[in-house]
Formats: structure tokens, C-alpha cells, sequence
């Protein structure tokens, strides 16, 4: 039999411990005896651990982040909301874009040089280890592209979830959310429009009223990234305008691929949310249309041109033509001849005074001849458009006009420079030298030495930049023209309208920080970014569960008592 381990053997396990050794009970009660020492907290150290989290790791919601957006008003309007949703959960918007953590790029399809741009901002930021979101109709309408490969994207339809993807794009991790916004299979207009947002201009709010539309244009790729015709209703559109006006704003601006096609989907139209919006805005502030193609206009002439003399209404309309020639808009599937046109054009003259009509002309289109071109160039110099967009034709990859047999590149050019020629022949606002217009006073010249305004038809004046006149609207005399202004000099003694119900917010400050959105968002958690680094992960991993709808507010809210009472307790 082998020999024991050891000699003595043990009853139990307490016989481990002798008799000399305290027992627990003597243990505690030793140590009511102990007073503990408070230790000095280092307050100026604690407070740089606590801005500065540790090196290993990576808290979202306190980086800088630079935004870029190309293209048309709707493409502003959606940076304005992503930027706004940023700030609002905590991020620093930069306007430094070196400084920035992450580059979030807005992009336009509509031309290739547009799209140039945005390919060379990604490869730049990939040569500064940027951190890169994409946004805008290039990736939504081409997302397979070689160069948007491993890199984060976000659709034109889920900019209500930029936070998300910004957040995945920071601890590392590639994104992808292209899908379309639907309410029982039925397509919706896009995010939601409460949503905060920075506004670019405070004294400007641009509201899509719509998004997609209902032509199938053979040049188009917007329409690929944009979709078919979808709106918004008119309750939550007049929502929006009356809450800009409650943060000072005091110029709307109404936007989307093509105004006119407004409500089709929806069972109303153009003109009834007009009226609509017309009852909410107040004395001195100014509505401004979007573009409209003629055929959605042509059935609503007579109203519209009752809304566009309405004092609070800019008369002023966009409607594109983009070509003179019945061949070439057929090409174009543009779905109006020219006679169509001119119909829109001549009866909004007769029956709005003054009215300013903007145009787009594409010069170059595939198939046209000559012939197709002077007859855009006689259209130019019989109408003498104020203001004409005139665009060398680019072929965009996957639409239909990019497989047709193209001009050559040089009599492209050719026909813009003429067309760009005859444009620049005449001078608009000559005869309104010696008038005296009210204008309102929105912004500041690109030379920085004149205030910008707007009189009734949308027509540019620069004004002295005198501090009470911003935002306002003021009495001037015009003294001099150019091509695309006038001067104004005020008025003695004249009155100065305020129109905003309340002072404008600042530059940068977040519009739209609703109840409606802190319970959507679980409240600003901004101030844990703050705290160390364990409560701010607790707190972020609280918001996601908020925004998944993974816990109810009144759940979050005992989540969130439950979070700082722990830090209460660690800190006494």
C-alpha cells in the first residue's frame, strides 16, 4: 500500500486553519474598526482621461466629420439632414476637411465632371486615411463601380440612418443601406422631414416635396438613382414650412426632379399644396418653385399662374426645354414638343406680369443636326431667358443616349460656345434701372462686399451690407445692371419687414431637435462621450438599442436612471 501524502489526516477543511489564526467573524469585526483614507482625486487629470478616451479604443459620436455635397437643391436639402442628425447624436461638424476624422461625400450623377469630382475627393481621402461615407445618386444608381468598392454607402432613401452607417464606418466596419423606404408595399417620398438638420443658409429651408419622377429621359441617371414619382403629403410638407418659420427662416425654397409631377401618386396635385403652404407663411417671407417639366404644368396653367402672383409667391419658374427641336426632344423621350413649350411660356407672361422663366438648353445631343441646333438658338434669342443653363451634352453610363451615335466632341463644344455667345448678347434688367423694388436680403456676395437680395421675380440685387437688412425686406432704388444683377440703394426712411416669427438660428446650429425626434433617438447622449470609456459604450450600445426599436422609451429612460446611478455610486 503506497505511503500517505502526508501524516495527519484531516477531518475537514477548517482543520487547515490552526488555532492561532483569526476566525472570519474576527475578521469583520476588525474591520468596523478601519477608517478608511480618502484618496485626493487629481480633478484636472480625471477630466483629460475623461475627454480623452484610451488609445486602444474607439467611441463613435465625438469625431469630426467634413461634408461635401454635389448637384441640385434636393442633394443640399439631404446634406442639410445628415448633417444635422450628426451633430444632434454628437459629431463635430468641420468645415476643415484635413481636420475632419471622416469625409462624407454627397454626390450628383447628373454630369460627368460632377462625378470626376467625387471620384477624386475618394481617392484623396483614401491618400489622407480618411475615414469615408458615400452618399448622393452616383452610388445609388452605380453601386458596383470599381472605385466605391469597401467603402460605406448610404442611400438616397435612408439618410434618416446616416448615425448608423457613420458609426459602423468609424469602428471600421463597411456599410451598405441602398434599400427604398415603402408603407404596406406602397413606395414613400423618403426620410422622414422632421428630421434635424443644418441648415446651410439659417434664413433658407429647402423642402422636397417629392423625389423621382414620371418621365424615362434617355440621358438621365437620376432617374436611376431617384426612382419613379413619390410625395410627400401635403399635411407633413406644411408641418415642415411652418417649423422653419419658427426658426427664423424666412425664404422656402421647394424642390425635387420635376415639382409639377407633385401628388399624382398620391391622388392630389401641385397648385393645392400651394395654396396649402401659401396660408402659413408670413408677412414679409418668400416662397420659391422648383423646376417643373411642361407637361405636368400644361394641365394647371390657370391656377398656377394665380399662385405665382401672390405676393408671398417668387414669381419666377424653371421649366427646361432642353432642345428646340421636335427631333431631338423625341430622342430625348422628353414626352413635349416645343409648340408645348411656348404655350407654357407665352400664357404665364400674359397672365404674370414680370415673370421670370429659367430654362436648361443641351447642346450636342446625340443625332442633332444643325438645323436642330439653330432652332434652339432662335428660341434663345426670341424669349432673351434671363436665365438659361446651357449644358454640353455627356453621356452617362447605362442610359439609353449613351448608346446612340454621338456628336463629335469638337462641334459640341462649338455649339455650346455660340449658344453661351448669344446669351450674353443681351442684357435683361437695363430697362429697370430707376425703379423701386421691395427685396428681401438672404445672403452674402461671393466677394464679400454686397449683400445679396431677391425682388418679386427672383431677379438678383446687391444691396449695401448694412447688418439690420439680413433677413429682411427692404425698398431700393435700382441704379445699375449687369448680366446677372442689379444694384439697389435703400430707401430713406422706408420700412424694413421682419418676417421671421422669431430670431434665425445660428450658422451651424441644429434646426428640428423635436420631442418627437429625442424619444425616436433616446434622448442627446452627447454628454457621454464624456465619461469613460466603459459608461460610453454602455450609453451608444442604449442608443442603438433605442434606434432599432429594440426597447421602448419608458424602458430607456429606467435603463438610463439605472447607467447613472452606477456612476454615482463609483464616483462616491
Amino acid at each position: 500500500m503506497p505511503s500517505a501524502s502526508c501524516d495527519t489526516l484531516l477531518d475537514d477543511i477548517e482543520d487547515i486553519v490552526s488555532q492561532q489564526d483569526s476566525k472570519p467573524q474576527d475578521r469583520h469585526f476588525s474591520r468596523k474598526h478601519i477608517v478608511p483614507k480618502a484618496r485626493r482625486r487629481n480633478t484636472q487629470k480625471c477630466l483629460q482621461e475623461e475627454d480623452s478616451p484610451p488609445s486602444d479604443s474607439t467611441i463613435p459620436g465625438i469625431q469630426k466629420i467634413w461634408i461635401r455635397t454635389w448637384g441640385c437643391s434636393h442633394n443640399n436639402s439631404d446634406g442639410e439632414y445628415m448633417a444635422g442628425q450628426l451633430a444632434a447624436y454628437g459629431y463635430k461638424i468641420t468645415e476643415n476637411a484635413s481636420d475632419a476624422d471622416l469625409w462624407l461625400l454627397n454626390s450628383c450623377t447628373v454630369k460627368n465632371p460632377a462625378e470626376d469630382h467625387f471620384r477624386n475627393s475618394i481617392k484623396r481621402a483614401q491618400e489622407e486615411n480618411k475615414k469615408i461615407v458615400l452618399a448622393g445618386c452616383v452610388p445609388q444608381a452605380q453601386p458596383r463601380q470599381d472605385y466605391l468598392q469597401g467603402l460605406s454607402v448610404i442611400g438616397v432613401q435612408q439618410i434618416d440612418r446616416v448615425v448608423e452607417v457613420v458609426e459602423e464606418t468609424i469602428k471600421g466596419h463597411s456599410v451598405r443601406l441602398l434599400g427604398q423606404k415603402k408603407d404596406n408595399g406602397k413606395r414613400l417620398g423618403g426620410a422622414p422631414l422632421d428630421l434635424p438638420k443644418i441648415r446651410k443658409n439659417p434664413l433658407i429651408e429647402i423642402i422636397s416635396i417629392n423625389t423621382g419622377c414620371l418621365n424615362a429621359c434617355t440621358y438621365c441617371k437620376t432617374k436611376h438613382a431617384r426612382g419613379n414619382l413619390a410625395s410627400y403629403p401635403i399635411d407633413e410638407l406644411v408641418d415642415r414650412a411652418k417649423q422653419s418659420f419658427q426658426e427664423g427662416v424666412c425664404e422656402i425654397w421647394l424642390t425635387s426632379e420635376d415639382t409639377g409631377a407633385y401628388g399624382r401618386d398620391i391622388g392630389t396635385d401641385l397648385p393645392t399644396l400651394l395654396w396649402k403652404l401659401v396660408e402659413v407663411i408670413p408677412e414679409g417671407a418668400m416662397l420659391r418653385l422648383g423646376m417643373t417639366n411642361p407637361p405636368y404644368i400644361l394641365e394647371h396653367l390657370e391656377e398656377m399662374a394665380k399662385v405665382l402672383n401672390h405676393p408671398r409667391v417668387y414669381a419666377f419658374l424653371h421649366i427646361p426645354v432642353q432642345s428646340a427641336s421636335d427631333a431631338v426632344l423625341m430622342a430625348m423621350k422628353r414626352e413635349y414638343c416645343v409648340a408645348d413649350f411656348r404655350r407654357v411660356v407665352d400664357f404665364l407672361k400674359e397672365k404674370v406680369p414680370g415673370i421670370t422663366i429659367a430654362t436648361d438648353i443641351i447642346c450636342g445631343f446625340p443625332g442633332e443636326t444643325d438645323q436642330d441646333f439653330q432652332e434652339t438658338v432662335k428660341l434663345v434669342e426670341e424669349y432673351k431667358f434671363p436665365s438659361l443653363f446651357i449644358n454640353q451634352f455627356y453621356p452617362r453610363p447605362g442610359t439609353p443616349a449613351a448608346k446612340m451615335e454621338q456628336v463629335p466632341a469638337q462641334v459640341k463644344k462649338q455649339r455650346t460656345k455660340d449658344l453661351s455667345r448669344v446669351f450674353h448678347s443681351y442684357s435683361p434688367y437695363d430697362h429697370k434701372i430707376g425703379e423701386r423694388q421691395q427685396v428681401l436680403v438672404t445672403e452674402e456676395s461671393f466677394d464679400s462686399k454686397f449683400y445679396v437680395a431677391h425682388n418679386r421675380f427672383y431677379e438678383q440685387v446687391l444691396v449695401p451690407k448694412y447688418p439690420t437688412f439680413m433677413g429682411k425686406m427692404v425698398e431700393v432704388d435700382i441704379y445699375e445692371s449687369g448680366k446677372h444683377f442689379m444694384k439697389g440703394q435703400p430707401v430713406a426712411d422706408a420700412k424694413v419687414y421682419t418676417p421671421s416669427i422669431s430670431k434665425p438660428l445660428a450658422k451651424g446650429e441644429v434646426s428640428g431637435l423635436t420631442v418627437e425626434f429625442r424619444s425616436r433617438r433616446g434622448g442627446p447622449l452627447s454628454s457621454l462621450s464624456q465619461c469613460d470609456s466603459a459608461g460610453s459604450r454602455v450609453g451608444l450600445r442604449l442608443r442603438s438599442l433605442c434606434q432599432d426599436g429594440a426597447v421602448t422609451v419608458s424602458v430607456g429612460l429606467a435603463l438610463f436612471a439605472l447607467l447613472f446611478a452606477l456612476f454615482a455610486k463609483l464616483y462616491n
